[in-house]
């Protein structure tokens, strides 16, 4: 079984930072492209950040030149660093990783998600 496992969220006023850490964990082969998802309530999840297992990085244009994504391979870990927070900021926020395992089928690839952990800016 392969599990991810947020950490790094909370409570910060507007202007502060975080920096919010998935370990993926588990029988894996491999992972390759590892993302931040975020929803804000009553809205759909939307892409943050993306990192390929080569290291190409890209980011949605609400977060671009405050956020910056990067991964530790050697921890199977992604990391999400946020500066100038802004009250819409406000959100759940996911990681997602597309990793491969051994199956019954063979090596298989598949997107999994963790449990999601909560940013709060305050205003």
């Amino acid at each position: 079984q392969v599990q991810l496992m947020e950490s790094g969220g909370g409570l910060v006023q507007a202007g502060g930072s975080l920096r919010l850490s998935c370990a993926a964990s588990g029988s894996i082969l491999s992972v390759n492209a590892m993302d931040w998802y975020r929803q804000h309530p009553g809205k759909q999840r939307e892409l943050v950040a993306t990192i390929s297992s080569g290291g190409s990085t890209d980011y949605a244009d609400a977060v671009k030149g405050r956020c910056t994504i990067s991964r530790d391979n050697s921890k199977n870990t992604v990391y999400l660093e946020m500066h100038s927070l802004k009250p819409e900021d406000t959100a759940v926020y996911y990681c997602s990783a597309a990793i491969a395992t051994m199956t019954n089928f063979g090596v298989s690839e598949y997107d999994y998600w963790g449990q999601g952990t909560l940013v709060t800016v305050s205003s």
